[in-house]
């Protein structure tokens, strides 16, 4: 049996025409794929923002709770932004006090009717109360809305001790 051998000295490699063949079957596979994941990618900042948002409420409560001092979740609709505060008067300063920008692709909105906070600011609230119960008055519904259209609420549960998020449907996604 004979072996067969590269002369030496000749390296086995693609050729220039075959590299450029695979390059362009990729760019035209990238070209048919990339609408798809681009609204794969938007619809995913929709649910990032209601999750995280969903995850503050449960956040505050549990503050509100651990800590025994009412809870503020603000929602600043002129700017885009929402975060969570200890009530005004109980420190100078609230050290875990967070805010969050809305990604720039998303409208925050509130539930018509919602009644503002007497605190200054101005603004809708969530109130929680250090037995963990939610208060009556402030924000009661908040939207993230998509520029296609698509809205996600967050709204509370039908016993109404906690939050959930529910499609443009009422059909609860997330929450329960």
């Amino acid at each position: 049996m004979r072996i067969r051998r590269n002369k030496p000295g000749r390296a086995q490699a693609f050729t220039l025409i075959e590299l450029i063949l695979v390059m362009a079957l990729l760019l035209i596979v990238i070209a048919v794929a990339s609408p798809t994941l681009s609204h794969f990618f938007r619809g995913r900042n929709l649910d990032s923002e209601a999750r995280r948002f969903l995850s503050l409420t449960r956040y505050g409560q549990s503050r509100a709770v651990s800590e025994g001092i009412p809870m503020k979740l603000w929602v600043d609709v002129a700017n885009e932004t929402y975060g969570l505060q200890q009530e005004a008067g109980y420190a100078e300063e609230d050290k875990k006090a967070v805010d969050f920008r809305v990604d720039k692709d998303l409208k925050l909105g509130i539930a018509e009717g919602t009644t503002t906070v007497s605190d200054g600011h101005g603004v809708p609230a969530i109130h929680f109360l250090p037995d963990g119960t939610i208060g009556t008055t402030g924000a009661m519904g908040v939207s993230f809305q998509e520029n296609d259209g698509r809205t996600l609420w967050l709204v509370p549960t039908g016993h109404g001790l906690k939050y959930e998020i529910q499609d443009q449907n009422k059909k609860t996604i997330a929450g329960r």
